[in-house]
């Protein structure tokens, strides 16, 4: 058993993949507020999902390249960008694929910022950041 006192919060922020939880935390707070707002404003799901993506790209680049693997290269944004690309149409798979058992776009597009967070970290740390 874990004794929670002896957890260093400092030794936590150390970690890249407890950074990436952490600013993925914030990144999918925005890019999921996005989403819903779009949907509200009566957007279709995919539509709505391409541009939270597209602003999430944006400020997810800046937060995850410092954050998360100590990068200020400007010049990753095409690669990060191509990154975020794969990952909208693997999300818009997973929301179709669970809208045809009845969950609605909000729940679904919940349901996998979870998953879309793994890939989202597998794909930055080896294709765009290089930290292999």
């Amino acid at each position: 058993m874990t004794n929670f006192r002896s957890i260093n919060l400092g030794n936590l922020a150390k970690h890249q993949f407890l950074r990436f939880l952490f600013v993925g935390m914030i990144n999918s707070l925005f890019g999921y507020g996005c989403f819903a707002l779009f949907l509200y404003l009566g957007l279709h799901y995919t539509l709505a999902l391409l541009l939270a993506t597209a602003l999430g790209v944006l400020f997810n680049f800046k937060t995850t390249g410092t954050l998360v693997f100590g990068s200020r290269d400007n010049r990753l944004v095409f690669r990060f960008s191509c990154s975020y690309i794969f990952i909208y149409f693997i999300n818009v798979i997973g929301i179709k694929a669970l809208s045809l058992i009845g969950i609605e776009a909000y729940i679904a597009g919940a349901i996998l910022l979870l998953p879309m967070a793994v890939l989202a970290f597998i794909v930055n740390k080896w294709f765009v950041f290089n930290y292999g």
